[in-house]
């Protein structure tokens, strides 16, 4: 009993004060597992999902029939030629970008099978990369069941979007650190905040949260980032190592 009462003064709330863990970062798998699959591939967004991402980040570009596919570059590269030919996807029909498989031998995806393919298992960020294809990606976003979400680095994109399809969740990638961060935000009417891994700091974090925002940091890949981002507050963490990450203890 002694021993007993002596740890229960020593443990009164004027010695210790217990603070809850904040809940961890979501983690945001870019361009999906592409540490061991092509990068933006069905495969690559399926293992992600395995390893236990809580989101998935991929780039969308559209052809010339208006067909939303999942590429990061704004060209293909026709790997059976001896001679390597660049073509930019808007040039191509999708039938004409068959020829054009991935590392794996598998088609580049178009963005409603991989939004059907991942279903309602995780939320799928869209990084539009080519202008004047919003309302082809919107409707590919409203036609499916998955949870998404818009951003991009033109600004001008995330704000069309937004007033096309008020519903959705939009953000804006920054790689510099403004003097006002989140400016952007107000002037395209977003929610996200893609800010650059090596640009945040506990200001930009506190004046996103004080307007409503999240901060989404990008692309974060080593521990040491994890955990200092962690002590910011940061909202979410997108990184190519995804296995790393959702195994990482807080």
């Amino acid at each position: 009993m002694l021993r007993a009462h002596r740890a229960q003064s020593y443990y009164r709330e004027e010695h210790l004060t217990v603070r809850p863990r904040r809940k961890p970062p979501e983690r945001i798998s870019h361009r999906g597992a592409h540490q061991t699959h092509p990068e933006n591939s069905l495969s690559a967004f399926e293992r992600a999902i395995e390893l236990g991402a809580d989101g998935i980040e991929l780039d969308v570009h559209a052809t010339s029939d208006g067909i939303v596919v999942v590429h990061h570059d704004p060209v293909v590269h026709a790997r059976h030629q001896q001679r390597p030919s660049h073509q930019a996807i808007a040039e191509l029909s999708a039938a004409e970008l068959e020829q054009f498989p991935l590392a794996d031998g598998t088609r580049i995806p178009t963005l409603s099978e991989t939004l059907a393919a991942i279903g309602r298992r995780v939320i799928v960020y869209v990084e539009i990369k080519a202008p004047n294809i919003e309302a082809l990606v919107t409707r590919c976003i409203r036609e499916s069941e998955t949870t998404c979400a818009v951003h991009s680095f033109d600004h001008r994109i995330v704000k069309i979007v937004k007033s096309t399809f008020p519903a959705i969740r939009t953000g804006v990638l920054e790689v510099s650190r403004r003097i006002d961060p989140v400016a952007s935000l107000a002037a395209a009417s977003a929610e996200d905040l893609w800010q650059e891994v090596d640009t945040i700091d506990e200001d930009i974090v506190a004046k996103a949260h004080s307007v409503g925002a999240r901060v989404v940091a990008w692309t974060a890949n080593d521990a040491a980032q994890w955990e200092a981002l962690y002590a910011l507050g940061v909202d979410a963490i997108c990184t190519d190592r995804i296995a790393e990450l959702a195994a990482y203890a807080w």
